[in-house]
């Protein structure tokens, strides 16, 4: 079955092959719990030429247990007492995330969040996102999968954590639905190993699913996530921080801001050199050979009437004669006038066998 390369957003946004790379800050929880710190967040991804910033909204009562949330939090990373605590000191309400969704809009990026359940997925399309992120850890919840997919708004799903058989069926619940899905490939670890990243998986879940495909990288670097716009990932998506010495888990996995303008640079880079589909020879590198290259060129004196040997012939830059190209087919040819030592052959040199071998070397 023949599905769209692409998605399109409400507000014009391609996203898949043939368009250039959207670029995510995934701001995550990075902003500390803090709406000054998330503001400046959005303004740098923003100046880094992202096209996009992602959030993540949490409604803890409706994510975690009782137990889940009085569970002991009491580790370098934790911002209170207990899980619970601790995600909710990191937690901004709906009238922030609208606030930042009106910023974002303002720098003109993408504003959108991964909803962790679905009290959070009401509250993101109370705020007419027109695009929804489902994480790694939503991709097997088939109620949540399935009110997202029931909006019939664009999805974006990593596929960290999970089996091809997962994906499968998290791919076959959507497409009931709509094919406005682009998958991610990702490694769940945080920060992930680059023996375990697998960037040629991008290919095996484009094969299997004839989808747009990106990455969402968890990686310390950059070199995995530039080389994954050289591999067709449509989308990039990595986390980001203001400074990856504050407290939280997520900021050694991030990109600070001169990081991320550094890897959109990288990236448009790649897509510049990946234009070309065929050989070609450019003016510029005429010049170059004009220098660099070189001509045949006589290794002594020699007089008119003389049939060139190869002992008569050696090779000199730059290329002001006969290409060394045509070496076999010069051999044998007939001086017309004398010539001197490092002189360079050209063909009105040479007599009928050079006229033959430069209409030939003319024709094709």
């Amino acid at each position: 079955m023949a599905h769209s390369p692409f998605i399109t957003t409400r507000s014009g946004q391609r996203i898949g092959q043939g368009q250039s790379c959207f670029i995510v800050a995934e701001v995550g929880n990075n902003h500390q719990g803090e709406m000054d710190h998330a503001r400046r967040m959005v303004e740098e991804a923003a100046k880094a030429g992202v096209q996009a910033v992602k959030f993540q909204k949490r409604h803890l009562e409706s994510l975690l247990t009782r137990t889940g949330r009085e569970a002991p939090y009491s580790g370098a990373n934790s911002f209170g007492p207990t899980y619970g605590a601790h995600r909710l000191a990191l937690e901004l309400d709906v009238a922030q995330m609208a606030e930042l969704k009106a910023l974002a809009e303002s720098l003109g990026l993408v504003f959108f969040a991964s909803a962790w359940d679905e009290v959070s997925l009401d509250e993101m399309l109370g705020l007419d996102v027109e695009l929804l992120k489902v994480c790694s850890a939503d991709l097997v919840n088939v109620p949540l999968m399935r009110r997202v997919a029931a909006t019939r708004l664009p999805v974006i799903l990593s596929t960290g954590m999970s089996t091809l058989e997962e994906i499968d069926a998290a791919v076959d619940l959507i497409r009931s639905y709509h094919d406005n899905l682009v998958l991610l490939h990702c490694n769940s670890s945080y920060p992930c190993l680059e023996e375990q990243i697998g960037l040629p998986v991008m290919d095996t879940l484009r094969e299997r699913y004839n989808l747009p495909v990106g990455y969402s990288g968890h990686e310390r670097g950059l070199a995995p996530s530039v080389a994954s716009a050289a591999l067709g990932a449509c989308v990039i998506e990595r986390h980001f921080t203001l400074d990856k010495t504050q407290t939280g888990t997520d900021h050694k996995a991030s990109l600070e801001p001169a990081e991320l303008a550094l890897l959109v640079r990288m990236v448009r880079e790649v897509e510049e050199a990946m234009i070309l589909k065929g050989k070609k020879v450019f003016p510029e590198e005429l010049a170059a050979a004009k220098k660099l290259r070189k001509c045949l060129v006589f290794s002594r004196d020699l007089p008119a009437g003389h049939v060139l040997t190869s002992s008569d012939l050696t090779t000199r830059s730059p290329l002001d004669g006969i290409s060394p190209a045509h070496w076999d087919e010069v051999l044998g040819a007939v001086l017309l006038r004398s010539v001197k030592h490092e002189e360079p052959l050209q063909w009105e040199t040479l007599g009928v066998r050079g006229a033959e071998a430069q209409a030939a070397s003319s024709s094709t």
